[in-house]
């Protein structure tokens, strides 16, 4: 049987490939799972009970079409006007996604022709590359570089991958490098895509995870860029794009609400955009499930104090992590943002991170992210999540130090 060779670059998978070396190494022994960044946390009571409540009304039983979508589509509206400060029309600027990554691997369908270039973060996510795969589009990957904040540099783009290219991917705070943007680049961005007839696409699934620059005693371990908010809010790039002319962003309640499994995300931004995207989900899918926009309205509509908690979780379990592993002489940047830490690896596993997380795995049951997973500049580095209770993390660390100690 023949298949189409857009499959071919599909065939690797970081998350699928580590899901294969758990599986082969927990006969026996104890997993700990660093490797996906799916939240152990619970989704807030009050956004279970409207989904519970709205199982047992069968007007939510039926398909969903797009204007059954509209209650949604204002609390998102509302919830992004009351953040950032920017009006939002929900008829025409929002979309409800089934996952912000089912938006960010679609829209390529919507920009790209077969050919034409994408322009994507390397290191990135790898749901980016996949739908540029997926329009039998070319990706020119932008190296993000520790002596760059790991930002691109827009100006090392050749002309010639410019002339043909159609859209650009960003998404800080960055998943896997942990980075964080301000909204002068944001800015600079805008005005690239403006003079290159680029969209600019922005997922940004870590809005709310930022921390705080200092701990509960005071010691110093970062500064957050001034042009970020003070109250730990990261910028849209509709802030920088307040008229919308080339800008889309992707919203998620994976991380800021725990929703990871309830697969619900939103776009907000240029008006054709979402319409060009809206086509081509109507040819794939009748949205999801209309409780669980319930449980999102819910979630929009609520306190936002419920946030906070579970960016405090994060922040512990990353100074916990982050001072275990200084302790056994493994030396990692604090992050400021995210729910990850990405670490340089030590000699001899430097130039082979796949190598390093399937042995790491075999030996000892702790389960990382390799970085060559997310793309060519990502080797030499692993992606750990801070998805266990920080005693968890602390054990994991001790393996990991035992597991060095054997291969020096």
């Amino acid at each position: 049987m023949q298949f189409a060779q857009r499959l071919q670059p599909l065939q690797a998978n970081v998350f699928a490939d580590m899901d294969q070396a758990k599986a082969l190494a927990a006969a026996g022994k104890e997993i700990i799972d660093l490797s996906l960044g799916s939240s152990d946390l619970p989704a807030p009571k009050h956004v279970c009970a409207a989904i519970e409540a709205s199982l047992y009304d069968p007007s939510t039983h039926g398909y969903l079409l797009f204007h059954g979508t509209k209650a949604f589509r204002q609390a998102a509206a509302s919830w992004y006007t009351k953040k950032f400060g920017i009006p939002v029309d929900p008829e025409t600027e929002v979309l409800q996604l089934i996952g912000s990554q089912e938006g960010t691997a679609h829209l390529p369908l919507a920009v790209l022709n077969p050919g034409d270039f994408a322009l994507l973060q390397d290191p990135g996510y790898p749901s980016h590359a996949g739908g540029v795969h997926l329009a039998s589009g070319q990706i020119y990957p932008m190296p993000l570089l520790p002596e760059n904040n790991f930002l691109p540099v827009f100006e090392d783009i050749p002309q010639a991958v410019l002339a043909q290219a159609r859209m650009m991917v960003l998404s800080y705070p960055h998943n896997p490098t942990t980075a964080i943007a301000s909204l002068s680049f944001f800015q600079e961005a805008v005005a690239f895509c403006q003079c290159h007839n680029l969209v600019l696409v922005h997922d940004f699934p870590y809005v709310d995870i930022v921390f705080e620059d200092t701990r509960g005693n005071g010691e110093q371990i970062g500064k957050i860029p001034e042009t970020l908010n003070p109250t730990s809010v990261a910028p849209s790039v509709l802030q920088a794009d307040p008229d919308k002319t080339v800008s889309i962003e992707f919203f998620s309640f994976s991380k800021s609400y725990n929703m990871g499994g309830f697969r619900i995300g939103y776009a907000i931004g240029n008006a054709q955009l979402i319409r060009a995207l809206r086509q081509v989900k109507a040819a794939i899918d009748f949205n999801q499930y209309r409780g669980i926009l319930n449980g999102a309205i819910a979630a929009l509509n609520g306190s936002q104090d419920i946030i906070k908690p579970i960016v405090t979780t994060y922040q512990q379990r990353r100074d916990t992590f982050v001072h275990a592993l200084n302790r056994i002489g493994w030396s990692v940047p604090v992050p400021l943002a995210t729910m990850y830490v990405w670490a340089k690896l030590p000699e001899p596993w430097a130039g082979n991170s796949v190598k390093f997380c399937t042995s790491l795995v075999e030996a000892t049951g702790v389960a990382a992210a390799p970085g060559a997973g997310f793309g060519k500049a990502g080797e030499g580095y692993v992606r750990f999540a801070l998805v266990q209770e920080p005693e968890v993390l602390e054990r994991a660390v001790e393996r990991i130090s035992g597991f060095l100690q054997s291969h020096q």
